[in-house]
């Protein structure tokens, strides 16, 4: 693989940084860790394939429950724009927690797989975005 020393990087910052930036993202190797360093517009490149899906439940009462298949949320509004916007906003709290405990949440078997939809929520950081890419399909109460 194409490797930068990270000291040469270090040296070399705001020239790495405008590489990066502009033209591609780098690999760097510092001794015998691994990183890769890009540019936000290439994460969410790399991360649209990565959708947001639900189950939608039509209640009793007339109100919408949605169950987040990507990760264990549920939520519940009065109709189905507001449960989009209240898991929207459960999907971006969740990702906030997840960011600030990483190193706990992301060593977990069960949260591991959460990593891609963790990011692509922070990077939209908009739970009005997050509620319009949200699919969803009917399902059986």
């Amino acid at each position: 693989m194409l490797m930068e020393q990270a000291t040469t990087v270090r040296k070399e910052w705001s020239a790495v940084c405008d590489s990066v930036i502009h033209e591609k993202p780098k690999f760097i190797r510092r001794t015998r860790d691994k990183m890769w360093f890009s540019n936000l517009e290439t994460m969410v490149e790399i991360l649209e394939a990565y959708q947001f899906t639900a189950v939608r439940y039509r209640e009793s009462d007339g109100s919408v429950t949605l169950s987040l298949n990507e990760i264990d949320l549920v939520e519940n509004g009065k109709d189905e724009q507001e449960a989009r916007l209240s898991l929207a906003k459960a999907i971006l709290e969740y990702s906030l927690d997840y960011y600030n405990e990483y190193e706990v949440y992301s060593h977990s078997p069960n949260r591991k797989k959460h990593i891609p939809y963790i990011f692509k929520a922070l990077i939209m950081d908009s739970p009005e975005r997050i509620g319009e890419i949200l699919q969803c399909r009917d399902g059986k109460n």
